[in-house]
């Protein structure tokens, strides 16, 4: 054997290693998940040839990654992974082994959806759920129980036909609708977007805040049950049947196979539908329906014998690299776009992609005129995954990441530890542009016809510099410019005028104060009531408000100690611009319920859940998903858990559903 040999092995382990640690700790792949297969074949391949070389720590002896960040849960059976097939021809050598060791005995296949998310394992124990963890490395996963609960699709308690401990297994997912959401508003607030909904959902899961992960509407498909460590029926199919009978949100695209034919029939048909679902999938899933044949059929140390991922074909294409164009935000940050050689990509003509930050063009070692592998994921922006360096011929040249602003040319600065490199310009044109279009944004002041084009227009002609110039413009202003008449003039006028009364709650989100997003503006309004006492708070007073952290007070601070934003402000209020909470929102306001923490748990009779939060909310309270010696009350509903458990013995105060509701006066 030769030592090329031993070293490539141990390089392989290396490169699989980190590969998965950028997978499943930090959510960050460099590489598609073919590659990585690949890679994880050609050591397996190696290691067949020199099985001396075999230990145990070899990525090959392992089912997947251990994530690190939360406490350790271990699984009693083992999550394994699945074997991949990328051709039909694969697919058709899985049904004829599956039929060889069936030894003539009828065989039956269930073809499923293949998720594109993380798989968990939630446990009930007496129906109730009690533990949610992740796969990790199929031994070993994370505990994130508290964030799982936030999962509007997974029950609490079981419904009927319950054993003493079950185990539901599934894929926890984002939604691509909720994930356009999420991006659209981190992109508002100025951070950092997440690259794909898989990536935001691993992410999110592991997050300590459960707070967030409920905002960000996590979802789960469930598509196994075990009853303690069997399984619970004698077909997979009655697994579904179970699941949905339970509450479960059970996906409705899946099949009753006879044999290969009717897989591929299923997989084909799936194949056209897949750009009209809101959730990702990369492929099918298939497995042996009979649970007697899947215990006699068995495992290998890595995958199960009984079942078989077919992946779809990725939507992936080489192209060239032909510039490089830096955009400038709301909040001044610099984002690279890459402009690319026209290529066809999962039916659509792509010429543009993201490349999210400096440092990632430093990451991918990308020249201009270098040949690219880029992919699509739906409908979201198409990704550089890597460059082609085998391609090169020598022309290519660096790209340099610009320091002035592209816009303005002022500087260009890159705060230590962040990420982005933002125009230190209060005035570029792009700032001003981007603020404007935020500010008259549907979620904000809703300034319907106040386009990206006729925003651009106005400021581009001096007429606006600001959101407070807005509210000076005339409907002959508006009628004046091109492609513009009187009655487009007066909607406009009319808009602007309506937005007046939108409220503190939507001018504090629309006035751009950064980390203030929609739930922030909210619990703002709610506790001050009106500007001015915002912007007299010191930083002491604002982080002591529920929910509003450090991070939050200090940026509110900051912001109001500016003497632009003062000066703005006042502008928006000669204009008319209400800057306190309305008559009818202050009188919903309770002082029993403002600055008060609730946690509600168990069943309420009369209330759904949400209907609850919102009567808390509405009144100038919050809901907590927890219990703490900062709990001010939990409303306990009948079946009440170890949250009322936890209350009593912090003495914290419980309602039962008859006080809570005469506390609201419903």
């Amino acid at each position: 054997m030769s030592s090329s040999v031993e070293k490539e092995i141990e390089k392989l382990r290396s490169e699989i290693e980190r590969h998965n640690e950028l997978y499943y700790q930090k959510a960050q792949p460099e590489i598609s998940d073919y590659e990585f297969d690949m890679l994880l074949e050609r050591l397996r391949a190696l290691e067949a040839e020199h099985p001396e070389l075999i230990t145990p720590d070899s990525p090959t002896q392992r089912v997947g990654g251990k994530a690190e960040s939360l406490r350790p849960f271990t699984h009693t059976v083992p999550l394994m992974s699945l074997d991949n097939s990328y051709s039909l021809e694969e697919l058709r050598a899985y049904t004829e082994r599956c039929e060889r060791l069936a030894e003539g005995r009828k065989l039956e296949y269930v073809a499923e959806l293949k998720i594109d998310g993380l798989s968990v394992a939630l446990h009930y124990d007496s129906a109730v759920l009690t533990v949610a963890a992740t796969r990790g490395d199929g031994q070993t996963g994370d505990d994130v129980t508290q964030n799982a609960r936030t999962i509007r699709s997974v029950p609490l308690r079981l419904k009927q036909d319950s054993p003493q401990h079950a185990e539901i297994r599934g894929e926890v997912f984002l939604s691509r609708s909720q994930f356009a959401r999420i991006n659209a508003e981190l992109e508002m607030q100025g951070e950092k977007t997440f690259a794909n909904p898989r990536n935001c959902a691993s992410g999110t899961l592991r997050m300590l805040d459960s707070q967030v992960v409920a905002s960000r509407r996590l979802d789960m498909f469930p598509y196994d049950v075990l009853a303690g460590s069997q399984k619970m029926f004698a077909s997979h199919w009655e697994n579904f049947e179970w699941l949905e009978r339970n509450g479960f949100n059970v996906n409705p695209n899946r099949a009753l196979c006879s044999g290969y034919e009717e897989i591929v029939e299923f997989i084909n048909e799936m194949e056209s539908h897949r750009d009209t679902l809101d959730y990702e999938i990369d492929g099918v899933v298939v497995k042996v329906n009979s649970t007697a044949l899947q215990d006699e059929f068995g495992a290998t140390t890595k995958a199960p014998r009984w079942a078989i991922a077919y992946k779809y074909p990725a939507r992936q294409a080489t192209t060239k690299l032909l510039s490089i164009t830096v955009q400038v935000g709301r909040t001044g940050a610099l984002t690279p776009v890459a402009n690319l050689e026209p290529v066809l990509l999962a039916g659509t003509t792509v010429a543009r992609a993201s490349l999210h930050n400096e440092d990632e063009i430093k990451r991918l070692g990308l020249k201009l005129g270098d040949f690219v592998l880029i992919e699509k994921s739906g409908e979201i922006i198409p990704q550089v995954l890597q460059n082609i360096p085998s391609k090169r011929d020598g022309s290519e040249v660096d790209f340099e990441f610009p320091t002035e602003c592209p816009v303005c040319g002022w500087d260009a600065v890159r705060p230590k530890g962040e990420a982005v490199r933002r125009c230190t310009n209060p005035d570029c044109p792009a700032k001003v542009k981007a603020r404007i279009q935020y500010f008259a944004s549907r979620k904000a002041m809703d300034i319907e016809g106040l386009g990206e084009v006729l925003v651009e227009t106005l400021v581009d002609k001096g007429m606006i510099r600001d959101v407070a110039d807005l509210y000076r413009l005339e409907v002959g202003d508006i009628a004046a410019l091109e492609r513009m008449a009187e009655k487009s003039g007066t909607n406009l006028i009319d808009q602007i005028e309506s937005s007046k009364t939108r409220g503190l709650q939507r001018l504090l989100y629309g006035i751009d104060i950064r980390h203030v997003g929609e739930r922030y503006a909210k619990i703002l309004a709610n506790n001050f009531r009106n500007i001015d006492r915002i912007a007299e708070a010191s930083v002491e007073e604002l982080d002591d408000i529920p929910e509003i952290g450090l991070a939050v007070a200090e940026s509110v601070h900051s912001w109001f100690r500016d003497p632009r934003n003062i000066e703005l402000v006042g502008r928006l209020k000669a204009a008319g611009v209400q800057t306190e909470m309305d008559a009818s929102a202050t009188a919903a306001l309770d002082e029993r319920f403002v600055g008060k923490t609730f946690v509600l748990t168990g069943k309420l009779e009369n209330y759904t859940r949400d209907e609850a939060a919102k009567l808390i909310e509405d009144r100038g309270g919050r809901v907590s998903s927890s219990v703490s010696k900062k709990t001010d009350y939990v409303v306990a509903g009948t079946d009440a858990g170890s949250k009322l458990t936890k209350a009593e013995s912090l003495g914290v105060a419980v309602l039962e559903e008859s006080e809570f509701k005469e506390l609201v006066g419903s």
